[in-house]
């Protein structure tokens, strides 16, 4: 199993569509006895909250977010937790809006030190 999520920040590789997440949004996690939540802010993104469960290397959580144009968010993601040669952590993940159309993918890993 991948190291522990708890404390570590991790960003976006690429920008998602307008109003998502992107390059500048942060993420920090925190991780117990398999259950995982993060606070996010940064981009498009006032503040966002995401909180399931983890399963080894599978994240399973929903999300909701408030944006800069004062709309909200939300939706369900599954995502797989890589560790890097580098030794930072990758997640690889699947999305789902709940409310509002759409579905995607998108890649998070931690920022370096």
């Amino acid at each position: 199993m991948a190291r522990s999520l708890d404390g570590l920040v991790l960003s976006p590789v690429t920008d998602q569509a307008p109003g998502q997440v992107g390059t500048a949004t942060r993420f920090t996690y925190h991780e117990q006895d398999g259950r995982i939540w993060a606070e996010y802010t940064g981009g498009d993104v006032v503040r966002g909250h995401l909180v399931g469960t983890r399963d080894g290397d599978r994240l399973d959580f929903r999300y909701v977010q408030l944006k800069t144009d004062g709309g909200t968010a939300s939706g369900h993601c599954v995502s797989r937790v890589i560790d890097l040669p580098d030794g930072r952590v990758r997640l690889e993940e699947t999305w789902t809006w709940e409310s509002q159309p759409g579905a995607g993918t998108s890649t998070v890993e931690e920022l370096p030190r």
